[in-house]
Formats: structure tokens, sequence, C-alpha cells
């Protein structure tokens, strides 16, 4: 759209009208800048149902023989040259820059959102630097990218570090303040748990939108794709001590034969090797994880923890409930002699809460564990899945927020556990239980329960599931730590069964503390 403002519409006018049409022409070329700058959801939108409309077309995975034969080492070895960063001339709060395809060929497309319009930013060989690779990028073409990253003053007035980082389908993850990475987010989880095979959507173009010098926030449009559904994304990321991501999503599925058995809303993702509810024998490290418990907020105002496990099977559980106030993968130790590794730093990796945007109404928070033979593989997921799945052809609106938390995280308001052991102490040589039991030691703290005296009457209240039976549940103010501790023991009906257990405590009829659950594999 072109606007022309001709100095010549004052000519011979009277000053009121002059002023009318200069008025007029500013508005005009506001207009036009506001064309040319505007690109939201509902544009990516757009993109998805026209694709939504069509059969799923997979993406090439075709690249260059000398890239596919790189090993590891030689694709580590590849670099995005810093100077070549995006915005870094412009002096700006954030910057970008972009992960080289790898060597499995999956790539995306970027793009500039600017008050000009909107401009592709293809593959230049020129931004990276190949170490020692001995490879000739300048006839590979337009590769795209792997992936995309942004930094800002997160830590520093000096220096930008990672804010957050889009790569592999559409997995992302962000940091605050003083963070390591740890746990990823998703944009969706499809059929992760079940007999169907997991689908994974993959987020195929991205847009960034141009920050001014005060923007507070960094803006990042996406577009999804896979054989059952598209969807448009965007992703508004406030840096600091606790930064928050905020998503509003837009899905839309295929017409297919296959119809989505589980469709996983907000999904995180993240490891569990070993900690204080099952140690390690043979490593010097009292635990190894990037989150210890999935915590729940139902809309009826109940806070359930459940300790994460690394399962000799898949297992996958389910919070039902008919409206959902958080739920997350929390990294609760914050305590460096818990961990007691320099290089990983677990005690600094993010807790990620996340807030629905809305009503999504009934449903349930499902989470899959299993097993993982050291800390280099994720084998934690959790999501909400909602009671009402979009059929084919449907769309689905959701939006929520993501803060991905360090010391000061999301806690319920009254009390909550510290720590979960499981195991047996010492017991006197023929006063063993009978039969298969099993035995917890659980913390708490908080503020409900700081308030009480030694002697107050709190009481543990514990149930099992059919093939349980809780045989002790003690109750008492630790004389060391000031926290109240709970001990019981489960006696098992049926070892090829699992028990389910919930405890909480309780004092003169009040709820005092967040449930713990747990759940004794067969």
């Amino acid at each position: 759209m072109q606007t022309f403002c001709s100095p010549y519409f004052r000519v011979r006018r009277p000053l009121h009208l002059a002023r009318l049409a200069a008025l007029a022409c500013a508005v005009l070329l506001a207009l036009a800048a506001g064309q040319a700058h505007a690109w939201n959801l509902d544009d990516v939108a757009g993109l998805a149902v026209k694709q939504a409309k069509a059969p799923f077309k997979p993406a090439s995975h075709a690249i260059p023989a000398e890239l596919a034969n790189l090993d590891y080492d030689g694709y580590r070895d590849i670099r995005f040259n810093a100077d070549r960063t995006l915005w870094r001339a412009d002096k700006l709060p954030y910057e970008a820059n972009f992960f080289h395809v790898g060597r499995n060929g999956d790539s995306v497309r970027v793009h500039e959102i600017t008050a000009q319009g909107i401009k592709p930013i293809p593959y230049n060989p020129a931004d990276f630097n190949f170490g020692k690779n001995k490879v000739s990028p300048q006839k590979w073409g337009n590769l795209g990218y792997g992936g995309l990253r942004a930094f800002n003053n997160l830590n520093s007035p000096t220096y930008k570090d990672e804010l957050v980082v889009f790569s592999g389908a559409s997995y992302f993850r962000a940091l605050g303040t003083g963070q390591r990475y740890g746990l990823s987010a998703r944009g969706l989880a499809v059929d992760t748990a079940g007999s169907t095979k997991e689908e994974f959507p993959r987020f195929t173009e991205f847009w960034l939108e141009k920050p001014t010098g005060d923007s507070k926030k960094l803006t990042v449009y996406a577009l999804m794709d896979s054989p059952r559904m598209t969807g448009a994304y965007r992703f508004d990321v406030t840096p600091g001590e606790q930064t928050v991501t905020e998503v509003h999503a837009r899905v839309f599925m295929r017409q297919t034969d296959t119809p989505v058995a589980t469709l996983g809303m907000a999904p995180l993702t993240s490891m569990f090797f070993f900690g204080e509810n099952q140690p390690r024998p043979n490593d010097f490290r009292p635990e190894v994880h990037d989150s210890d418990g999935l915590m729940v907020a139902t809309g009826e105002g109940e806070w359930l923890w459940r300790p994460l496990q690394n399962t000799t099977s898949p297992l996958a559980t389910s919070f039902s409930m008919k409206s959902l106030k958080g739920f997350g993968l929390m990294q609760r130790d914050r305590a460096f002699n818990s961990y007691e590794d320099t290089e990983a730093r677990y005690e600094l990796r993010p807790s990620a809460w996340v807030t629905p945007l809305g009503d999504w109404g009934a449903g349930r928070v499902e989470l899959l564990q299993f097993a993982t033979p050291d800390e280099t593989h994720d084998n934690v997921a959790a999501y909400w899945v909602p009671a009402k799945m979009p059929q084919p052809g449907q769309s689905l609106d959701f939006a929520y927020t993501i803060h991905w938390q360090g010391k000061n995280q999301q806690l319920p308001p009254n009390g909550w556990v510290t720590q979960s052991r499981r195991g047996s102490g010492f017991v006197k040589p023929g006063t063993e239980p009978v039969g298969q039991q099993t035995q917890f030691t659980i913390d708490f703290a908080g503020p409900a329960l700081d308030a009480l005296s030694e002697s107050a009457p709190v009481q543990a209240i514990a149930t099992a599931s059919a093939n349980g039976r809780v045989t002790e549940s003690l109750v008492y103010k630790n004389p060391v730590t000031g926290a109240w501790r709970m001990t019981l023991r489960v006696q098992r009906l049926n070892p090829e069964q699992p028990i389910e257990l919930r405890a909480f405590l309780q004092h003169n009829n009040q709820t005092l503390s967040e449930t713990w659950t747990n759940l004794i594999t067969p």
C-alpha cells in the first residue's frame, strides 16, 4: 500500500483546513505503518487453516552428504558467528541467532516482523563458523535453520544471556535469573501414553517481532504442522527472576481416519534419574534430576504433590478434576548439597508452573514416567488432557502462562512436602512386620504448620487403594529442623498389583498441607 500526503494540500487553504489536512495525512501514514507492521495470531492461523484442509506432507530431510556425515563433535563445532547476531547492531534489549540444521535435516523457516513489513531471514553460510569441518556450505543452498534462540540482559547489564530457545519438533525452554537449562516445554503432546505411536508436531516456521528500545517482552509466532493437526502459536517472553512465557494457541484438527486418543495441552518434559526417594548405589551424588515432583492445583482448592520416579517400565497416571488452577514439574530442592554436582548444578534447574488463562473446563493432568539409564535422557512428561476432545475438522483455542521459577516458586498456601523418602530404618531382629510392607518418611513445612506448637494434635490422614493397607501413620515435629514429619507403613495385599497412596496433615479438622500422593508399583 502506498500513501501520498502532498504539501500542496495546504496551498491556498484556510489555516484550520490545513491543520485538518495535516492531521488526515498523519492518520493515513499511521494506518499505512500499522498495516505494514501488522502480523498477529490471526495471520498464522490463516496459514494453519489452509494447511489443515490439505493432506499432510512430511518435510523433506534431504541434506548435503557432507553435513549428514558429520559426527556429534563435528556438528557441535558449527557455531553461529556472534557478530552476525540479529539486532545486535541496533543496541536493542533482545537479540537472536540461529542453530545450524542438524544431521536429521529438520529445518525451520524464519522471518522478521518490522515496521516495514515481513522480511524472510534466509540461511546464509557466512553466519556460521564451521570450525575444523572440511565442508563447502556455499553449495548447499537455502537449508533453513535448525532452530533459534534469543538473548537478554537477564543476569548482567553488560552481557546478554540466553533467555529462550526453540529447537526440535515443538520444544522450547526458557530461563529466569540465575538459572541453568533443565526441563523443556512443548507446543503439544499427541498420544504420548497408550498403545498408539506418539506423534510429534513440529514448528516449521517462525516470525520474530523486532523489539523496540524499551520493549519489556519478546514476541515470537510459530506455525505448527503434524499428520493429524496444524497450529498457530504466539509466545510473549518476559524476562526476570521468574521469566514468564505467555502462550496463545489455535490448533486445527485435520480430517483423518485415525482420531487422536490423547491431546496433551501445555506439555512439560523433564528428567528424573534418582533422588532421595530412590537413591542410586555407587554414585557419589545424592540426587540427579531436573525435576523432583509434579504439583497440581485443582479448581476445587486441592493441592497435590507426587514425587517422581525412574520406573522400570512405562507408567502413566492421571488426576481428574472439574477445573484446573495450575500444574507444574517442579525442582523444589534448591540445596547444592542435595546434588553435589559442580558442573550440572541441578539446584539451579528451573521449575515450570503452568497457569491456564481462562477456563479449560474438565479434564485431567496426566503424568508419564519411564526408565532412563542415565541423566542425558528425558523420562518424564506432564500435560493437560481436556475431557472434551476436538474432533477431526474442529479447532481448539487455549492460552496459558509458564513461570520458569527458581528459589521463589509456586507453593501451596498452607503447607507442602519438603522431602519424601522410601525405606525402613533399624528394625530389631525378630520384630520385622509380617508381609510385604513399605515405609515412607515425609517432611512437611509451611506457614500453617510453623504456627503450631510441638504438642498440637496434628493428625496424619493417610489412605491406600484396595490393594494396600496402612498399618502405621505417625506424625511429630522434627526436633532438629522444626518441620513436621509423617511416617507411613503400608502393606501390599497382591504383589502383582500397584498401590495408590494419599496422605496429608490435619489439625482440628483443618487441612494443613497439600496432599502427598505416591504409587507403589508392582
